[in-house]
């Protein structure tokens, strides 16, 4: 009887196992209206085995999937990943590229739930299936067999296991030959640069890469000690949003001809007054700073005293200070209350505070109840301490300490010299602060390309912040920009 009764349980738990170590993936039926058109889509959601250069398995990679149904045409597919660098790909998936999205009350609080979850007339699935990747230790994604944490977390791993995860996946459905994209926010968009040239040297081509709220450069936002790039970088989108919450004196004929002078005065006086030092005069000092004053809403005094270097939690907690208010730091669009108003530095981010939950807590109920995944499986959309730690070291990358100066900018410029015909899309928010777009126009004017191959970058704006996609008037100028990109690259 003991037999009998433990050789059924075995193999039970032999079989769990199993299907454990293979994947569990979780297939429905969903639909999208687009122009008034229903798009009829294939999806499955879970995770598949990832395996080495050796075939040997590695993790679990958790990932959703889109196809047209009843289908054989050969249509573009989208990767698209979220960055972190550990977080997984529900802002983008609920926010702007799935076929299903969550209303956002912007540039404010959204009240708690239940949360409008609607049809997405401004998803890219008219275009393209898509795929929307959650790095290890994220979404359901995890390690098997002997590899650890450690082993994906990092820049140069993280761009290996994406880079794997491609490659699996194009021959898993079969779309080698299909216009292939990557699409990335944020830390995502250094993972960009460096995938596609990680897949380049595999042989498989990009035919674009869509970055929205870039950076390829982290040292130009982390000012680091004596790295005066990041405060001119900076300066541009203090600016913006002191234009949009009235600070400023002379807001001219719009927010992009007032950029077009605070561009000017940056390039020409206040890096020049940085580069010096203590070889300011006084008089040339006095002048800088009252520009800074007239350009960022903070008062000279304030740039006197920060010595015209003014990092960012300092300017969150100084703009509105006068008002018991805090900027955000994904969207300065956004406010919140200032929980000490004694404080140097901001404390937290209303903007994320504000879309956090709405985003998450909605993409968990479609990923359950809509698309069926099993709640057995406990979905995690981001890492964060203590357990997180990075390694920022990057081949090509040689400096004394890597976290400062980690960039994928030579990866990108090295794809781009490769492959001439590989274009890159390159959306930014004004109101972001994470990622600054002058960051971005700083980095691509340092790759050291010539005129005809500079054209295959493509720069767009909007008067948004970091998650473009919380903003109405943005989403829609999105879908349109994203929409010709691939129409232009995918013939």
């Amino acid at each position: 009887m003991k037999t009998k009764i433990f050789t059924p349980l075995f193999l039970l738990f032999f079989l769990a196992s199993f299907a454990q170590e293979k994947g569990e993936i979780f297939t429905s039926k969903q639909s999208v209206i687009i122009n008034g058109k229903t798009i009829n889509l294939d999806a499955e959601t879970g995770t598949i085995l990832l395996r080495d250069e050796n075939d040997k398995p590695i993790a679990l990679a958790g990932f959703t999937h889109y196809k047209k149904s009843g289908t054989n045409e050969n249509r573009p597919i989208v990767f698209a990943f979220n960055g972190g660098p550990l977080q997984s790909s529900f802002w983008l998936h609920i926010g702007v590229l799935g076929p299903k999205r969550v209303e956002i009350n912007d540039p404010t609080y959204t009240k708690p739930a239940p949360y409008s979850i609607i049809n997405n007339e401004y998803s890219i699935l008219d275009k393209a299936d898509l795929v929307l990747i959650d790095p290890i230790g994220t979404g359901f994604s995890k390690p098997i067999g002997d590899s650890k944490f450690e082993d994906f977390w990092g820049v140069d791993q993280d761009i290996r296991s994406t880079g794997l995860f491609i490659e699996q996946f194009l021959a898993r459905v079969g779309k080698f030959n299909a216009p292939k994209y990557l699409l990335g926010e944020s830390y995502g968009t250094l993972r960009c640069a460096g995938v596609a040239k990680y897949l380049q040297n595999k042989g498989i081509e990009m035919n674009g890469v869509i970055m929205i709220g870039a950076v390829l450069e982290m040292h130009n936002l982390l000012f680091g000690p004596g790295n005066d790039a990041c405060y001119l970088v900076h300066f541009p989108t203090y600016a913006a949003a002191a234009w949009y919450h009235n600070k400023v004196k002379n807001k001219g004929e719009s927010l992009e001809s007032f950029l077009k002078d605070v561009r000017k005065f940056t390039e020409n006086e206040y890096a020049l007054a940085l580069f010096k030092g203590d070889q300011l005069t006084d008089v040339e000092k006095n002048t800088v700073a009252q520009k800074l004053a007239d350009y960022s809403g903070l008062s000279k005094d304030y740039w006197m005293k920060a010595n015209l270097r003014v990092v960012n939690t300092e300017f969150f907690q100084e703009l509105l200070r006068d008002k018991g208010l805090t900027v955000g730091r994904l969207d300065a669009r956004y406010t919140g209350i200032n929980e000490n108003l004694l404080a140097q530095s901001a404390l937290t981010d209303p903007a994320g505070d504000a879309f956090l939950s709405p985003i998450a807590t909605a993409f968990k109920n479609y990923l359950y109840n809509d698309l069926k995944a099993g709640n057995h499986l406990t979905y995690t959309p981001m890492v964060t301490s203590p357990i997180f730690k990075w390694d920022w070291r990057h081949s090509g990358n040689v400096v004394w300490n890597a976290q400062l100066a980690i960039s994928t900018l030579p990866d990108m410029t090295s794809a781009m010299k490769r492959n001439p015909n590989l274009k890159f899309l390159i959306l930014n928010g004004y109101y972001d602060v994470a990622t600054v777009f002058y960051g971005v126009e700083y980095s691509i004017n340092h790759m050291g390309l010539d005129a005809e191959l500079k054209k295959n970058i493509e720069m767009k704006y909007y008067e948004a912040g970091h998650m473009l996609y919380a903003h109405k008037p943005s989403i829609q100028k999105l879908k349109n920009d994203i929409d010709g990109f691939i129409d232009q690259t995918s013939k």
